[in-house]
């Protein structure tokens, strides 16, 4: 039996319980299609240590290894897998109140990309894109209140600073990356994002029907392969 609690005082303090294989995979096939698609966005406001992001991860990768396959082929390019396993990455997003689960969900996602890459890429792994994908993890998956939409302490209580998140596009057909910085709360304005009660994916970023536009903090364009240029 796998062990879906940590400690009965992380229970009683936050309600930490894991959510098994099963039941993940049972609600990812509710969202089958949206899980093979590499940029189709996922967030998980309550990680944990992240049994759920690992499995849309897992699926992800096996889109990004597909789309890179060109035709009449059998496998894929190594570069262009590297690129579309990043935007799988960079699609990903979650919150936690515990600073521990986000550090061990963040090695978690990157150790799946890490194993899937060199299994993929093999000599033409690049160390840089490894500290690429290790960078927008550090930013996709943070520390906070899902609730209150703001940074937490060590002691899980609020801090005067909102939660961040980046929106990665590959908006040019080549390999520059786009990067826009939005506050969670803006992103949660009901003009903002879709909302589906019978999906496990809330579509951040959303511009239905071109009506309404989240307003980004801070915008910017480089290789994909160097987010981690530009820290702020």
């Amino acid at each position: 039996m796998i062990k879906q609690i940590k400690s009965k005082a992380r229970v009683a303090d936050h309600g930490e319980v894991f959510t098994a294989k099963r039941e993940v995979d049972a609600m990812l096939d509710l969202v089958k299609q949206e899980t093979e698609r590499v940029d189709s966005r996922f967030l998980e406001p309550a990680c944990g240590d992240g049994n759920f992001v690992a499995g849309i991860l897992r699926r992800k990768l096996v889109a990004a290894k597909k789309r890179a396959i060109p035709p009449r082929k059998k496998k894929p390019l190594p570069l262009e897998f590297e690129k579309q396993s990043v935007i799988a990455v960079a699609s990903i997003y979650g919150v936690d109140l515990m600073m521990d689960n986000v550090n061990a969900c963040r090695r978690r996602l990157y150790d799946i990309w890490n194993d899937e890459y060199e299994a993929i890429c093999k000599n033409e792994a690049d160390d840089e894109c490894r500290e690429a994908v290790k960078f927008i993890l550090r930013r996709n998956i943070v520390c906070g209140n899902a609730l209150t939409l703001m940074c937490v302490d060590d002691q899980q209580q609020d801090m005067k600073k909102p939660v961040v998140f980046s929106e990665w596009t590959l908006p040019f057909n080549d390999t520059r990356i786009q990067r826009k910085d939005y506050t969670f709360a803006e992103l949660m304005n009901a003009s903002f994002i879709e909302k589906d009660t019978r999906k496990t994916q809330m579509n951040l970023f959303s511009n239905k029907d071109g009506e309404f536009e989240p307003i980004f903090l801070k915008q910017y364009i480089f290789d994909y392969r160097r987010p981690q240029d530009y820290v702020e």
